[in-house]
């Protein structure tokens, strides 16, 4: 091969590379903020009573901290899970006793939704069940509504909700 051909070669390697290194990822929702339900608008199911009243989002470039204040038997528990954009799983407390939560993030294509896969072992007065499940984040255009889209699968049957959260 001589030099004229070795670089429309390299050239031709090279160009697509530049190219596309100018081409970015769709801009990732930003979920950070305040929350707090909004009963009315949630389609909460028989297991409501378990929704978190409110939601504290603290979003990074390369991770999301979620923290969910829920009430049950007339008690506020807090259940705080920092969660890396990376796929890499993270193990954080189930809320309950000794229960203990892994979880992975995935965003969709379009940046817009973000879904929480999630396995839960709950121990709960000596007596483990296994929950697994989808947790689905997505923003309203105008930035004011949160709904978090809930789906899992228990000893006890599949569970589904919508719960909405009004930014505060």
């Amino acid at each position: 091969m001589n030099t004229h051909s070795l670089k429309k070669l390299s050239f031709l390697l090279i160009a697509p590379l530049f190219i596309f290194s100018f081409i970015s990822m769709p801009a990732r929702t930003n979920f950070g903020g305040q929350w707090k339900l909004n009963e009315g608008k949630s389609e909460l199911g028989q297991f409501g009573g378990f929704a978190a009243k409110s939601v504290k989002v603290e979003q990074k470039e390369d991770a999301i901290t979620i923290t969910q204040v829920n009430e049950f038997n007339g008690e506020q528990m807090t259940r705080t899970e920092t969660l890396t954009f990376d796929g890499k799983e993270t193990e954080s407390s189930g809320g309950f006793g000794n229960s203990k939560r892994k979880s992975t993030v995935k965003w969709s294509d379009d940046g817009k939704i973000l879904t929480v896969t999630f396995v839960l072992k709950l121990d709960f007065n000596g007596e483990t069940n296994e929950i697994k499940g989808t947790e689905k984040y997505s923003l309203s255009d105008d930035g004011k509504t949160l709904t978090l889209q809930s789906n899992s699968a228990a000893p006890q049957g599949d569970i589904s909700s919508k719960a909405v959260y009004d930014k505060q």
